[in-house]
């Protein structure tokens, strides 16, 4: 009759959960793959499938009993970790659909607004545009490698320890919310400047010529002008994009 002491099984169970429960953290937080229209059995799927793949190159784990205190400060930490990552992609998405924003705001369209039944929120046209872009980047330029990349070697960076928030007082996470305001205006600032260009003329025209209704001909010049700008920045959106995912990424390497 085969047997296996409790030793045994903490020996096989302790390299696997832990990157289990971070990985399982960071895909119910991250965009794209945490969202709603990903099934819940696949998040975790893909959660067991990289903790297995992952064991050759994670540090070597000391084994605790699962039902002990120290248990459960390692499950704390292990979901701070990756809601912590799935959070820092997320301020990347959020800083380019509030790119949109500002940009919707200034062609007139942030009336446009409608219920996003995904995400469970009311976003404008132009704020949607932009995160389905985004979206659909984040997979071209393998994205979501870069994030698996940044989890794995996240166990370097902050192995598994019993001090569950001393990742927190080593990265800063509240400071990152400044990459949001700065990127999604960085995004928004060429359409801003042209859009303000184009009220500049507007305000000239109807200074030199009263006799033009220029709120009947403003809006539909500042939205045809707003959209050939669009369609002119919108191959730009890489770079910020990419810079501040790798940027924030950093912190986890």
């Amino acid at each position: 009759m085969i047997g296996f002491t409790e030793a045994q099984i903490l020996a096989w169970i302790t390299p696997l959960i832990w990157p289990f429960l971070r990985a399982l953290a960071l895909f119910q937080s991250l965009p794209v793959m945490g969202s709603r229209s990903v099934p819940i059995p696949v998040r975790i799927g893909l959660s067991a499938f990289i903790a297995l793949a992952a064991q050759p190159t994670l540090p070597p784990v000391q084994a605790v009993p699962l039902d002990s205190p120290a248990a459960l400060l390692l499950v704390v930490q292990q979901v701070v970790i990756g809601l912590s990552l799935g959070f820092a992609v997320q301020l990347v998405f959020s800083a380019v659909e509030f790119a949109g924003e500002i940009i919707g705001l200034q062609m007139g369209l942030n009336f446009a607004g409608f219920f996003d039944p995904i995400s469970s929120t009311t976003a404008t046209a132009t704020s949607r545009f932009f995160g389905t872009s985004v979206a659909w980047l984040f997979v071209v330029i393998n994205g979501h490698l870069l994030v698996v990349a940044a989890l794995v070697q996240s166990f370097a960076a902050f192995p598994v320890g019993p001090e569950p928030f001393a990742f927190l007082h080593q990265t800063q996470p509240q400071h990152w919310g400044a990459e949001l305001f700065s990127t999604g205006l960085w995004i928004a600032l060429p359409l801003v400047t042209m859009m303000l260009f184009v009220n500049l003329v507007l305000g000239t025209i109807s200074r030199v010529a009263p006799q033009i209704n220029v709120f009947a001909v403003g809006f539909p010049v500042t939205l045809g002008v707003g959209l050939l700008g669009l369609l002119l920045t919108l191959p730009a959106l890489q770079q910020p994009f990419t810079m501040t995912l790798e940027r924030l990424l950093e912190h986890f390497r």
